[in-house]
This record gives C-alpha cells, sequence and structure tokens, in this order.
C-alpha cells in the first residue's frame, strides 16, 4: 500500500457522482476532528460495481456511501445486511471489518435524528403521516415512521400501482393512493413527507390544497436542492410549519462517520452554512440524500 495515502480511505460511490455532497460533509468532519483520513468521489459504472467491490474486500478502503444508482444492486455483493437494509432494500453505507462486507442503510436515522433536532416532539401523537412518493427514499421514511409508532402512514404517488406496492411490503399499517387522494386524508395528517423529486428543476405538485391539513401539521420536503422547493413555500404561506431537506443529509452522514474512523461527528451550525452557500438560493439540479 502507498505510504503516502492517508491511514483511514472511505468513499461515495454512484454514476454520476459529482453532484455528491457527501465528500464536503465528511471531510469537513475529518478536518475538524484532526484525523489522518480522506473522504472521496468515485464514479463507478453498474458494470463496474462487482469488481470495485473485490476492491473493498482487498483492503483499499475501510467503507463508503452509495448513491444513485446503486443501492439496490450493491445488496449482492454484501455478505450482511441490516435490518434496515432489508426492510427498505437498499443499501447507502458499507462497512469492511473483520473480512466482510456489511451493508447498511442510514437515512432512515437521519430522517428520524434531523425531526428529533428541528422538531422536537413531531411524534407526539402522531397517528397519521402521509409520505409522497413510493421509491427507496419514501421505503427509508415509512420505515423510520413505523419504527417510531405513527400508527397509520399514507403514501401516495403518482403512479398508484407503485404505492400500492410499498404499502404491501410494510404491513397494515400502511395505505396506498394516488395523488389525487390527497384530500382524502390530509385533515388528520399531521405530518407530510415529500419524497419524490418533485421540487427539482422548478417542478411542483398540482392540486395539493396544503390548507386542508392541520393547522399544526408539519411539512418536511427531503429535496434539498433548492432548499426551499414549491411545496415549502406553499405550506409556509399557508401558516404551516416546514422543514428543508438538509438536515436529513447531515444526519444521515454520523453513522457511517462514526463506524469508519471511531469518533461521533457533530452536525454544526458553521457546516450547515457552508452547504447552504454550496447549493445557492436558486441551484437546481440533483438534489437528492447522498
Amino acid at each position: 500500500m502507498n505510504s503516502s495515502l492517508p491511514s483511514a480511505r472511505a468513499f461515495v460511490i454512484g454514476s454520476p457522482v459529482a453532484h455528491s455532497l457527501s465528500p464536503l460533509i465528511h471531510n469537513y468532519w475529518i478536518g475538524k476532528l484532526g484525523l489522518d483520513a480522506s473522504y472521496e468521489a468515485l464514479d463507478i459504472s453498474g458494470r463496474d460495481l462487482g469488481r470495485f467491490a473485490e476492491r473493498l474486500r482487498e483492503g483499499n478502503f475501510i467503507g463508503g456511501n452509495v448513491t444513485i444508482p446503486h443501492k439496490q444492486s450493491v445488496m449482492r455483493y454484501c455478505d450482511d445486511l441490516s435490518v434496515s437494509a432489508r426492510a427498505i432494500g437498499a443499501v447507502n453505507t458499507l462497512v469492511f471489518e473483520h473480512g466482510r462486507l456489511k451493508g447498511s442503510n442510514t437515512d432512515y436515522f437521519g430522517f428520524i435524528d434531523n425531526l428529533d433536532q428541528q422538531a422536537p416532539g413531531w411524534d407526539h401523537y402522531l397517528d397519521n403521516a402521509i409520505v409522497l412518493g413510493a421509491g427507496g427514499a419514501a421505503r427509508a421514511v415509512v420505515y423510520a415512521l413505523l419504527q417510531r409508532g405513527t400508527s397509520k402512514v399514507i403514501v401516495l404517488n403518482r403512479t398508484p400501482a407503485m404505492a400500492k406496492l410499498l404499502a404491501r411490503s410494510f404491513g397494515e399499517k400502511v395505505v396506498w393512493g394516488s395523488l389525487q387522494d390527497f384530500g382524502t386524508f390530509s385533515g388528520r395528517a399531521r405530518l407530510l413527507v415529500n419524497c419524490s423529486a418533485v421540487g427539482l428543476n422548478g417542478t411542483r405538485f398540482d392540486d395539493l390544497d396544503m390548507g386542508t391539513l392541520p393547522k399544526s401539521a408539519l411539512v418536511h420536503d427531503i429535496v434539498y436542492s433548492p432548499l426551499k422547493t414549491p411545496l415549502l413555500l406553499t405550506a409556509a404561506q399557508t401558516g404551516l410549519r416546514t422543514l428543508d431537506g438538509l438536515g436529513m443529509l447531515l444526519h444521515q452522514a454520523i453513522p457511517g462517520f462514526e463506524k469508519w474512523f471511531g469518533v461521533r461527528p457533530k452536525v454544526t451550525p458553521d457546516l450547515r452554512e457552508i452547504l447552504e452557500r454550496t447549493i445557492g438560493p436558486e441551484k437546481n439540479g440533483s438534489g437528492t440524500q447522498v
């Protein structure tokens, strides 16, 4: 091994991967903590994923993150999968230890940890929550809500069949419908979470009446670019509490960093400010988690 390399190396893989903010987050923590470590973005194609997994087994890295489009396909190369990864059906964090490649999903942790910090008490008497979207991020959020004891989670999607598949995989506490069913469920939903790509590139939902939500409802959009999505702007104009997606991105990074480098980092206002400047108030593009 090249002695000039840091003693602990981690990564984020995807294709494309240049948009990822994960290197900025992890290298900020590495610098603040004075670690002999590095974190880098690697553009790995689907056909090269197996070869890269072999590199991990050779000890080139201690672990890393996985982003689109590999969160599902990387699972076949893992020796062990966490309970969360199995339930969500996706891996976003890899750790190589004791000769085994271990996959987990920290998106659900990031979702909960951010809400606990930014909106304390959000889960008190949370009988109903609405999740918009039925992809991987929605699965992580549904899993998190059920883990926190939410009585009913309603999954609404532009393609109802996708919402139906998601709901069935989580059991009777999860019901499904189309976006047109929003008004049917919104009156009792104290939490609304957008897990779809709507909000990127100026896109917006049609005919979601924020005024039908309870006045105490919290509207959370996990899209973080732009920070103020059309959904959040509309909710704020209606007088509802809102929460952007940047906090979830920051908090989901904590467990992996701690596992790789042995130190638990903190999400600080300084780090958030750096990311806000990087994103910019009007930037559009990829604003997905990790």
